[in-house]
This record gives C-alpha cells, structure tokens and sequence, in this order.
C-alpha cells in the first residue's frame, strides 16, 4: 500500500499556543488545581492527557471556586463570561487563538460603527459563541443559505459578514455568495477570517486527494476543522474517515485500496499520526511519502496574561515561549527510527502566509 502523507497537517500555531499554556501552568503552579472553560482544543486524546495531569475541564464557571486560576479555551469566550470571572476574583488566563481574537475585535468595531454582523458559522460551536458575545444585539448566525430569508435586517446598506475561522471555504464561500445576492451592499472583513491553518489544510486535501483511493483523517469528532477535511475529500470524490487514533480503524476500508492519504486536523497531536501510519506499514507494507504542499512558519508567543501572572510569582517569561515544532521533519526521523522506507514529495507553490 502507498502511504501519502499531507503537509501541513496537525497542530496549527494557536494550538500549540494553548497547549502550551497548561503546560506552563502545570509547571508553575503544581500545588493547584488547573480548571479550563471549556476543552482547551477540540481532541479528546489532549483534552484526556490533561485530565490525567489533574487538570479540570468545566462547561460552567460556577464549578470553578472563587479566587481559583481558570483557562479560556483557544476557542474565545464571551465578555460577560469574563466579567463573571473577574467579578468571583478569578485568575484567568486567556489561552485564545490570536487569530479569534482578531475577528472578535472586528465585531466590536463594527457594532460601534452601527454595522449588523452576519456571522457565518455554526451556532452551537464554542467559537461562535464566544464571538456573538461581543456584540449579541447586532449579530445574527449564518450556518446555511436557507438562513437568509429570516434574518432581520435593518439597513441593507450598514451589514458585514464575519466568518468563524474553521469553517470550510467551499462551504463559506457558498454562503458568502449568497449573501451577496441577497444584499448587494454587503460589506466584508479587511481581510480573510478562515484561518491560514484551516485553509492550508484544506488546500492540501484538495490538491492530494484525487491521488488517493481513501482518505484518513485524524481529528475528534466535535473538531470542526477534522470533519470538514473529511468533506472536502468526499466532495472531491475520495471516500474519507474521522479517525480519533489508530484503534478506529477498520480492515474493510482498505478492501481494494492501493494508495491512502494520510492527513489531521488542526487540533490532532502527531503522534497519534505516527501511531496510525506504523499501523498500516505493519498491516499492508508499501512506502510513505510526505508531499509538502505548503510550509507554514507562524507562531505565536505566550498570552499577555500568562506572562503577567508568571511574573506575580517571580518567573521570568522570557525563554518560555512556544516553540513550533516542525512536523515533516519530526515524521521523517520517526520514520527512520522504526525502519520504515520513505521520501519527501516537494509540491510546495507558495509559503503559508
């Protein structure tokens, strides 16, 4: 069997920014108890690693006790939540995605210019939530076309569209279209909301999976970023399967299967990656090849609030910045380590941005 392996693939640099940040907590406070809002990201196998550190993970912040330290999750949360923490004298600690931050703070300048938001997305995801918060009596969600006719508009002339960032571009693209039908004088961001990551990811599927009889993905089930990979595939007319880890798959699925591309989403760790690759090396042979279709080289430091309290307590921030982790790079050694024969496919057409 031929083993393809998408680059980029993985954890995106907000990701590792949030992991990072329990990480550094865990460190710095290993007398008390870590609770997060929310799952820091959406991957169960990170969200049960840190459980098993002591690590709390809560749905409501009346379960964290007064003064106690709580992490918002890379998914953004709302103003009132804040004002809830800081009124019960919690120490909070943002772990959101910088890029999230970005479109909530186009939200808020544009609901003080007397702009309504249309907010492309899905409502119940953390992301959404969390952004609708800003500015809850001018925003309403968009999740289909079929949404336009019953959205309440004031004035045609004084809407923008603003779009959760891990939604796929097909789709976005879709209801952007429509929108734009529906009220020509439309106004859009100043620049693109989908993340870099989210894109890049997407952009490799496409451009990788009509070389493939099957697709695997490896994500979590409520990551939004992991199951609109799996779409992309299908709409490119490549079977495609969500996979938490290796122990999900099936031998049925590889009945006639020649190549299986190999990729993961936003929030999935790699080595759960290279757990499933040694898998199928073991069960069908072949060769893996990486094909690099985009580098990405985006990083993001430390939380402002995180440095903050590091220095309360004497520790310099300085030095404990998140360092990105090249993944290719890391596959291959890996690879070489457990004897598996592989190659590097340079496709790459442009640096990510």
């Amino acid at each position: 069997m031929k083993l393809i392996l998408a680059n980029p693939r993985g954890f995106c640099a907000g990701v590792y920014m949030a992991i990072d940040v329990v990480d550094q907590l865990l460190d710095i406070c290993p007398d008390e108890t870590i609770y997060v809002y929310h799952e820091i990201v959406h991957n169960r196998h990170v969200v049960d690693r840190f459980k098993s550190r002591g690590v709390r993970f809560i749905e409501e912040l009346s379960e964290v006790p007064d003064g106690s330290l709580v992490v918002f999750s890379a998914h953004g949360v709302s103003p009132a939540l804040r004002a809830e923490a800081a009124k019960r004298h919690l120490t909070a600690v943002d772990a959101t995605c910088p890029l999230v931050t970005k479109v909530h703070n186009e939200a808020i300048r544009y609901a003080k210019a007397g702009y309504q938001i249309l907010l492309v997305g899905h409502a119940d995801h953390q992301e959404i939530i969390g952004t609708r918060g800003e500015a809850p009596d001018c925003t309403q969600v968009v999740e289909c076309p079929e949404d336009i006719p019953g959205l309440m508009i004031k004035d045609p002339n004084k809407l923008v569209y603003l779009t959760q960032t891990t939604l796929s571009t097909d789709d976005a693209n879709v209801i952007i279209a429509a929108l734009k039908k529906a009220f020509p004088g439309l106004k859009e961001p100043p620049s693109e909301d989908i993340c870099y990551a989210t894109t890049n990811r997407q952009r490799a599927v496409r451009a990788l999976a009509p070389k493939a009889d099957l697709v695997l993905v490896v994500g979590s089930r409520n990551s939004s970023n992991s199951v609109r990979l799996t779409e992309i595939s299908e709409n490119m007319g490549t079977p495609a399967r969500l996979v938490d880890d290796r122990s999900e798959l099936r031998k049925e699925w590889f009945e006639g299967v020649g190549t299986v591309l190999v990729t993961a989403g936003a929030s999935a760790p790699e080595d759960l990656v290279q757990e499933l690759i040694l898998e199928l090396v073991q069960a069908y042979g072949g060769e893996v090849e990486q094909h690099d279709v985009y580098h990405e080289e985006v990083e993001f430091g430390l939380p402002g609030t995180l440095k903050e309290l590091m220095r309360r307590r004497g520790i310099d921030p300085t030095g404990r910045r998140v360092v990105r982790k090249d993944a290719d790079q890391a596959m291959g050694a890996w690879l070489d380590r457990h004897g598996v024969a592989h190659r590097t496919v340079d496709l790459t057409v442009s640096a990510a941005k």
